[in-house]
């Protein structure tokens, strides 16, 4: 069967630019993707590249489209080569809507009860101030972001924020995640989960941490290792595991934690999924700022794959001003 096929590019410029070890990201850019079949039933996807965290550029998306005849076959769908892992997502998720070769989510994308998510806090101080807030939209676990300045720094927020994190619990648990991006260097990699031992040894404390999410640069695998099995605060791959093939090669080598699992930028969510429900493996599924047509063909596998029903890292509406919807795309 030939499907009809359109895109469209678009850009979302952030409230306040997001701040991590990698720079500062302002302007989120994408495409939307319409096929169209013989029956006038449409699919639609999203390509949702980050390049600096191993996906293909958006150039490189925008180009592979615009090589695109206006007819494609399933073949060519299925056929997108793993250099474009963004691209094979997006194609490959309009077919599956189109298709409606997967059960429906469990919950609609703007239904997600927020204590399924985790609120993405902003660097630095400013997160002191954002904390009450996400609290109460109803968050339980939050995302803060550091190795973006001075070590000493960051740790004297963090002790601020578990405690505040503390204050507002009421016979509940609350939950942070760090994430350095591969920002930090081994020592201070070992700092920092000396830090988070300690609030986890803290007793009758409320506020606990969930993991440190990717401490060290991609290179520095077999130490990620090593510090996951000396610390009691576990550590989470981020860019190591960027796409299915990262993810696949990391467990070859023998990591049986956590894996922060982007979709958008995964690559083929049908092979994504045969590979996690074959080893079981501990995800936690992640945002990569997508608009709500790429979310929801995320949140489709999360609820599928999340074997330990993590928090989604999802919880990223506040960041932009628009709130995209398909009808926003014109055609």
């Amino acid at each position: 069967m030939l499907y009809k096929f359109e895109y469209r590019a678009y850009q979302r410029k952030f409230k306040r630019p997001l701040q991590t070890s990698h720079g500062i990201w302002d302007i989120r850019s994408g495409i939307i993707l319409r096929l169209i079949d013989e029956n006038n039933r449409i699919g639609w996807g999203e390509i949702a590249p980050l390049s600096w965290f191993g996906s293909e550029t958006f150039e490189q998306a925008l180009d592979f489209c615009h090589q695109l005849p206006a007819n494609i076959s399933e073949e060519m769908i299925f056929s997108i080569s793993a250099e474009l892992p963004a691209c094979q997502f997006g194609f490959e998720s309009a077919w599956e809507n189109l298709s409606q070769v997967i059960e429906n989510s469990l919950f609609l994308e703007d239904k997600i009860p927020k204590n399924w998510c985790s609120g993405l806090l902003p660097t630095g101080e400013t997160a002191l101030q954002a904390l009450p807030m996400l609290w109460l939209e109803g968050y339980r676990t939050f995302k803060w972001k550091i190795g973006v300045a001075a070590i000493e720094e960051e740790l004297k927020i963090f002790q601020q924020l578990i405690q505040a994190m503390h204050n507002l619990c009421d016979r509940e648990k609350a939950f942070l995640r760090l994430d350095a991006n591969g920002g930090l260097s081994y020592s201070q990699a070992k700092t920092w989960l000396e830090a988070c031992d300690k609030v986890k040894a803290t007793p009758d404390f409320s506020a606990d941490i969930e993991f440190l999410e990717q401490p060290l640069p991609v290179t520095q695998f077999q130490e990620m290792v090593e510090l996951n099995a000396i610390y009691a605060t576990p550590i989470a791959l981020d860019e190591s595991a960027a796409n299915l093939d990262r993810i696949q090669e990391c467990y070859s080598q023998g990591w049986r934690g956590i894996f922060v699992i982007k979709p958008a930028i995964c690559g083929s969510p049908s092979q994504l999924r045969k590979f996690c429900q074959t080893h079981n493996i501990d995800a936690v599924f992640s945002s990569v700022f997508e608009t709500k047509i790429g979310r929801q063909a995320a949140l489709n596998l999360a609820t599928q794959l999340s074997l330990n029903k993590r928090a989604l890292g999802f919880g990223t509406d506040c960041w932009f001003d628009d709130n995209h919807s398909i009808l926003d795309f014109r055609f």
